[in-house]
């Protein structure tokens, strides 16, 4: 359960898990403020790009700077400050991380199009058509009736991210905006602090994270902690800043220790501590149910090396110095994570006997580490667009592409904003391929998600693996290291609906939705072609695709398929599509119920002839497995050997009754929902059916054990059964049985009425 989520008694006991002081004594939480007192001027913004890019271009800076403040004019935030003060934060932000002009200047320019008179057409004018995209990329959702904030939520990021398809500089200007909304949150009406906090650590904290941008990740994540739980925060700083203290003196022997160690091997490395975060002490302490005095690596430690032979030797010098902690190793720089992370991690026993936590990287790594995407050099010149650039060099941006793949496979909102929290929340695990292909998927992962990120259509038609050489079952969760070779089927065309339950990854649940959907509407379709024929064949009238298409107009559907899918589901009746293709065709009248009762049975007759020719307008069934939507009578089912009769419910498909079944009666004045049908069994793969007997058995010990021993040897099986005491001397037994055929139900009852502790053996008709 996520901390913001939990209830006032669950958030007060976990804070006084870690409080220092009774409640009622800790100081009140202080506001977060804006990191400036006052609006950068123009000047300012000019010598903080030349800083990093002495070719900026100044007349465009200049430009962008008069245009955005004139453009906002007397507009004012929550706050009372200027509006143009924030476009302005949001640009000095993106001078931190030495983003190209193009970039600062559409970070002034973003809200101009959507608040403003400005138009897409007068930027394009002014600043040229590349910054014009950049403007409209990060312009937001016009006003939508949608029918949840979570839809609309979801709308908003799938705008963002398919602008991000085009130039990823959008992701990174709206980053930089909402960090600066966060740093202002106090300044919001209550109401939507706490809405904005959550969007925050739902959605922009771990997508800041997944680019690599960790600095920035975490001081959202602060942000939105602070104001989704202002006790915990504030008891977590007090903790952290007593710690310090106390450690101030050990913390520096480390970094000089190691220093030193490292300068003894001829290797200059540049050694500094750092703390963790408030929100990711506390997240860990959740995580792990353990208090702050067990947490022993608060405090870590960055060794930056010139190079990656440098930092394989500065971890030999660490782990010939102190004693190592097992399981505490990885090394990032052989396998990076997938937001182009890469640092080699361990843990050892330093002076004072205290658990020390060490980063190994190069100076570059650490750049990447702290600014991910953003420390590719997109101010530089001859590199290709920052989009080009960052596919031939982040792993990051692989991602978000990835993800934006699966926008157009998502059914609604909420399923895309389902399938993106789940990928930017899991940590990874490394498998590979028989051929050594690299699969990353998130913690939790399985066979099933393995499969889908292999190829779409290894995980449809999977239908078992190998992990490790050794046979496991599709839900076996994955360990890094794993090689998984997956085992398919032709015969498999659609996986099962539960597979959904099951899997971990957002990719594999909208491939098995999608897939699933896709099955459905083809038994479906292929229901209402067989409802159709069937209908033409009786009236004696010619059916042909080609004269349906042009009769598609009169049905308002876009194909053939969609129409049959339309029959099947019973959301079109047969006798409209005859009518939209022979205007002249008449639907014979229906008669009353009781004059048609015997024609009724005559037909009924024809569905158990042994041989199919007789009856060839009836449908055929082959079981619950068929390519038709078909289920059996929920109270009884139906056997082989049975006559049967189809009833169609919209929605649904059909259900198979048998002619004896007392519940057609209640489909008695609806003689359109019936259909003609009959078996189609194939006898070289038996297959079993639902049936339902009642026994009353004498009530004594073992009379229960006879009973299913009698059809466990007749190769029955027991699906299901309910007992009721009649009387002190008897049972009624209710049991649904698997049977394949009604020669095979009539031997087990037989033997079932041989039995002395047997009184009576009736089949139940549902």
């Amino acid at each position: 359960m996520a901390y913001w989520r939990r209830s006032p008694r669950q958030m007060q006991a976990a804070t006084e898990s870690v409080a220092v002081a009774p409640t009622s004594a800790l100081p009140p939480p202080k506001p977060v403020k804006s990191s400036r007192t006052g609006m950068m001027r123009q000047y300012d913004l000019v010598e903080r790009v030349r800083s990093y890019n002495p070719d900026t271009n100044e007349d465009l800076l200049n430009r962008a700077y008069v245009y955005a403040m004139k453009a906002h004019g007397t507009q004012t935030r929550a706050s009372g400050d200027p509006y143009f003060s924030h476009p302005l934060e949001v640009a000095a932000i993106l001078t931190d991380l030495k983003l190209d002009d193009a970039t600062i200047v559409a970070a002034l320019l973003h809200d101009t199009i959507e608040d403003t008179e400005a138009t897409r057409a007068e930027i394009d004018q002014v600043f040229g058509h590349e910054i014009g995209a950049l403007v409209e990329g990060l312009t937001k959702l016009k006003r939508l009736e949608l029918v949840s904030r979570e839809a609309k939520q979801a709308e908003n990021l799938r705008k963002l991210l398919l602008a991000i398809a085009d130039d990823v500089r959008v992701l990174l200007i709206k980053l930089a905006d909402r960090l600066h909304n966060m740093r202002t949150l106090e300044f919001v009406p209550p109401t939507s602090r706490r809405r904005i906090a959550e969007e925050t650590l739902d959605i922009y904290a771990p997508l800041a994270g997944r680019m690599g941008m960790q600095e920035m990740r975490e001081e959202l994540e602060d942000l939105s902690f602070h104001m989704l739980d202002p006790e915990a925060h504030s008891v977590v700083m007090q903790r952290l800043e007593s710690l310090e203290d106390r450690n101030r003196n050990l913390i520096g022997e480390i970094e000089s220790q190691l220093s030193k160690n490292l300068q003894k091997n001829g290797m200059a490395a540049h050694v500094y501590g750092r703390r963790k975060r408030p929100f990711s002490i506390w997240t860990k302490m959740e995580r792990k149910s353990v208090g702050f005095e067990q947490l022993s690596d608060i405090f870590g430690f960055r060794v930056v090396m010139d190079d990656v032979e440098a930092c394989y030797r500065a971890l030999g010098v660490v782990h010939t110095t102190w004693p190592v902690v097992p399981g505490r190793f990885k090394d990032y720089i052989s396998t990076p994570k997938q937001n182009d992370y890469r640092s080699i991690h361990t843990t050892v026993i330093g002076p004072g006997n205290q658990r020390v936590e060490l980063q190994i990287r190069t100076e570059e790594m650490d750049q990447i580490a702290e600014l991910g995407i953003a420390a590719h050099a997109f101010y530089k010149d001859g590199v290709g667009s920052p989009t080009e650039l960052l596919k031939r060099e982040s792993n990051a941006f692989a991602w978000l592409r990835h993800t934006i793949g699966i926008l157009s496979d998502s059914a609604n909102p909420e399923e895309f904003l389902e399938h993106t929290k789940l990928e930017l929340f899991h940590d990874q695990v490394f498998c590979f391929t028989p051929k050594g292909k690299l699969i990353a998927l998130p913690r939790h992962a399985n066979v099933i998600d393995f499969a889908y990120a292999v190829h779409t259509d290894v995980g449809n038609s999977a239908v078992g693996c190998k992990i490790n050489g050794k046979f496991a079952p599709l839900s076996s969760e994955l360990q890094n290291g794993d090689e998984v070779e997956v085992l398919t089927s032709e015969a498999q065309a659609a996986p099962p609906s539960a597979w959904e339950s099951l899997a971990v990854t957002g990719k594999a649940r909208a491939a098995i939705r999608r897939a699933t959907r896709t099955a459905v509407r083809d038994q479906y379709a292929g229901l209402g072609r067989r409802i159709v024929e069937r209908l033409f064949t009786r009236a004696k009238i010619e059916y042909a695709d080609d004269k349906l298409k042009g009769a598609l107009p009169r049905l308002a559907r876009a194909s053939i398929d969609d129409v049959m899918a339309s029959v099947g589901r019973g959301e079109m009746k047969a006798s409209d599509v005859a009518r939209a293709m022979y205007p002249d065709y008449k639907e014979e009248r229906v008669v009353r119920y009781g004059a048609a009762k015997k024609s009724l049975a005559v037909k009924l007759k024809l569905k158990s002839a042994p041989d199919p020719g007789r009856s060839p307008s009836a449908i055929p069934v082959r079981g619950i497995n068929s390519d038709l939507p078909v289920k059996f009578a929920p109270n009884g089912g139906a056997v082989p050997g049975d006559r049967i009769v189809g009833i169609v419910t919209p929605g649904e498909g059909i259900t198979i009754y048998p002619i004896q079944s007392p519940a057609l009666k209640d489909f008695e004045e609806e003689p359109e929902r019936w259909l003609d049908v009959r078996w189609d069994v194939d006898e070289t793969t038996p297959q079993r059916f639902p049936a339902r007997i009642r026994v009353d058995n004498v009530n004594e010990p073992g009379s229960l054990a006879q009973v299913a021993t009698v059809i466990a040897e007749h190769d029955g099986n027991i699906d299901n059964i309910s007992m009721s005491r009649r009387s002190p001397d008897f049972t009624e037994l209710t049991i649904d049985l698997e049977v394949y055929d009604l020669k095979h139900l009539s031997a087990i009852i037989a033997q079932l009425r041989a039995k002395a502790v047997v009184a009576r053996v009736d089949r139940v008709n549902g």
